[in-house]
């Protein structure tokens, strides 16, 4: 008897886990908490709780957080390779490329408040950095590629295809995820999302990936600041 009720139970949850209206009602919530923190202001941060909304999905839905990507990789070389080239990229395009684009329609992309701080000041870089690689480099990792994406791509059953135009999607709740820089900042992020984005894909869908490169990113905005070299 017990093992004939073992059956429908694990069926139920292979239902839920694979439940493409599950996860189209979980992307909904979690771009609506992406806009309504960002352009609204009617909801707290979303990083956190799109953070942890992530882990607790993936861990009752798929039975562990590989499943979004984070896991050891099996050539730590490759995923720092990876990282590295999109880190390059994402400076070279946003200084060479995004920057004076978008300088012929909109001002300059604002900077977070805290960056008013940091020239000169190594307690405030310090301070910088620490949030650099655990609020921006893992907290929005995981929530925007890990998270969102993932969910995104299960609407398309996973296909190479889904996954790149959930990363599209994902790329653009990025963008708006940094709507107080303005619309400079709003497409600069975006293409940021999608380099990220990227990166995650082409490393097989490892977050490390895109964590690595997202804190080098930022690593190199916290120095230029530091050295009063955006000036």
């Amino acid at each position: 008897m017990a093992a004939s009720q073992t059956v429908p139970d694990q069926h139920s949850h292979g239902r839920w886990r694979e439940s493409r209206l599950v996860s189209a009602l979980e992307l909904l919530i979690g771009a609506g908490i992406v806009i309504g923190h960002n352009v609204f202001r009617v909801v707290p941060n979303e990083v956190p709780i799109l953070f942890v909304l992530g882990l607790l999905s993936f861990r009752l839905r798929e039975g562990g957080w590989s499943a979004m990507g984070f896991k050891r990789p099996a050539s730590w070389v490759r995923i720092v390779l990876i990282a590295l080239a999109a880190a390059v990229l994402r400076l070279a395009l946003g200084e060479f490329v995004i920057d004076p684009l978008t300088s012929r329609f909109w001002p300059p992309a604002a900077l977070p408040a805290m960056a008013a701080g940091i020239t000169g000041n190594p307690k405030s870089a310090i301070l910088a950095l620490l949030l650099v690689w655990t609020f921006a480099a893992f907290g929005e990792e995981i929530s925007y590629r890990g998270y969102l994406l993932g969910r995104a791509a299960d609407l398309g059953r996973r296909s190479t295809a889904a996954y790149w135009g959930a990363m599209v999607l994902a790329s653009v709740l990025f963008g708006f995820g940094h709507y107080y820089k303005g619309p400079s900042g709003i497409v600069d992020s975006g293409v940021a999302g999608l380099i990220l984005g990227a990166a995650y894909l082409l490393s097989g869908r490892n977050l490390w990936a895109c964590i690595l490169a997202h804190g080098l990113i930022d690593t190199v905005g916290v120095v230029i600041l530091f050295f009063g070299w955006d000036s």
